[in-house]
């Protein structure tokens, strides 16, 4: 059995066990809860999890983040557990630093940046001793920057839109869980969006979608809840077996179920690097079809481009903040392209042991590598990497005090936007992950194995 398909762990060194068992010692970190009693289906716990939220927080994001951390009662519930997950206000008189208190905290900053979930935990036994959460305040400007791109809303005199100020509420609440997540032991699962958003510990990317009468539906742009890997993961960890149960015998039971499920889990080591080999493991991506996501997506670009103008900016703006809107609406593909490039010299596997029945190594089939090679192509053709003439005649040079920052393309006109450099950056995305060594390597082996057939273009 191994831990680390569900949680963070803390290991150690046990030089006194047998010859022939491993040295390291692994223990899953978790708050210590427990049931009053172990033999009800649903009980409260002895002495609750608390977290506490930053009282600093602006409204409405304060709502956002503790309807975000509420959703892991959902979780305990599932494990057995009424009551076990409660949420308040830090009081007045206490000290962030101190150990008493798990916290949520709002945190301000130069650039946007991380947020972090982080643990204070007992080596010895892998109790969380308070857990502590780090949301950046920019964090949220992102998303909203991101909504207005795609709506374009500002026909008139208004300076806000409501319709993105929601979307950018709902990425706090899934944020706000993600990072408690991290605080309970969890570890990321970035495959939980093949199994249809099954987990908050993924990184998601809004999923708008274009109905027929030719606008966009952001309603389902977050998920509104704990996933499905979620409760089973919380289920593992903190579950409290009644009296006669055998825990080693329960908690495989939990993980040949979890298999049953089809529930996938690759984390960090298989997902955040340009030369990890998992297709179906990647940050910011949706859709258990990559292809098909990517190319429902571009049309949703095509879509959201041909509006962009003025209205993507209130009035009173300088005009020139066109470009930062226009970056991630332009990049909209962005980490959709990368993922469906994991496709192509892609090896599906999961954390296998021996005898649970999991695939430990399959080359991605050939057709479907080179679908999706013919896909990336699409991305590059100058059609798609084409601005209108009119959208490039109304951004201007940053006027004095509005400097070029890593938030705007690179110029290479002399500080005007650059079409051709936006274009260079949105080719880059495909080609920049074809051409990881790694990858290269991994199709050079499966074409020897007669795997795959080289690609031409490679």
């Amino acid at each position: 059995m191994t831990h680390v398909r569900v949680t963070s762990e803390t290991s150690w060194l046990d030089y006194s066990v047998p010859i022939g068992e491993p040295i390291v010692q692994r223990y899953i970190v978790r708050h210590r809860l427990e049931k009053k009693d172990p033999a009800a289906p649903l009980s409260d716990p002895v002495r609750p999890i608390i977290y506490y939220i930053d009282p600093g927080v602006p409204e409405p994001v304060k709502s956002a983040l503790f309807d975000g951390a509420r959703w892991w009662n959902q979780a305990f519930e599932s494990a057995g557990y009424r009551n076990a997950f409660i949420v308040k206000d830090l009081p007045p008189d206490a000290d962030p630093m101190d150990a008493r208190y798990n916290l949520v905290q709002w945190v301000h900053r130069s650039t946007r940046g991380w947020s972090y979930g982080s643990t204070v935990s007992d080596p010895r036994t892998g109790e969380i001793i308070k857990g502590h959460v780090s949301l950046g305040s920019l964090r949220v400007r992102q998303d909203y920057l991101i909504a207005q791109g795609l709506r374009s809303p500002f026909d008139g005199a208004a300076t806000t839109d409501p319709e993105s100020e929601k979307m950018a509420l709902a990425r706090l609440r899934q944020l706000s869980a993600h990072e408690i997540g991290h605080t309970l032991g969890l570890a990321h699962n970035f495959a939980a969006s093949v199994n249809d958003r099954a987990s908050v510990m993924d990184y998601p990317h809004p999923y708008i979608t274009l109905k027929d009468d030719g606008t966009l539906d952001f309603s389902r742009a977050y998920d509104d809840k704990i996933g499905a890997w979620d409760r089973r993961a919380i289920l593992y960890g903190y579950q409290d077996f009644p009296d006669g149960a055998r825990e080693d015998v329960e908690l495989n039971k939990i993980l040949t179920e979890n298999i049953r499920l089809g529930l996938l889990h690759i984390s960090d080591d298989g997902a955040r690097s340009a030369n990890t080999a998992h297709p179906d493991a990647h940050l910011w991506d949706n859709g258990s079809g990559t292809i098909a996501e990517l190319l429902r997506l571009m049309k949703v670009r095509e879509h959201a481009l041909a509006r962009f103008g003025e209205n993507s900016i209130p009035r009173g703006r300088v005009m020139a903040d066109l470009e930062r809107v226009l970056v991630p609406l332009y990049l909209a593909h962005r980490y959709q392209t990368q993922a469906v490039s994991k496709l192509i010299g892609g090896v599906r596997y999961t954390y296998a042991t021996r005898g649970d029945g999991q695939p430990a190594n399959e080359p991605v089939a050939e057709a479907e590598q080179q679908h999706a090679f013919e896909v990336l192509l699409a991305t590059l053709n100058p059609d798609f990497l084409d601005l209108p003439e009119n959208v490039i005649r109304l951004i201007p040079t940053q006027p004095i005090g509005y400097d070029r920052d890593r938030e705007l393309f690179k110029s290479n006109t002399g500080g005007f936007f650059d079409p051709l450099a936006a274009a260079g950056s949105s080719a880059g995305l495909a080609l920049d992950m074809l051409m990881v060594p790694e990858r290269l390597n991994r199709l050079s082996e499966q074409e020897s194995g007669g795997i795959s057939r080289p690609f031409p273009c490679l």
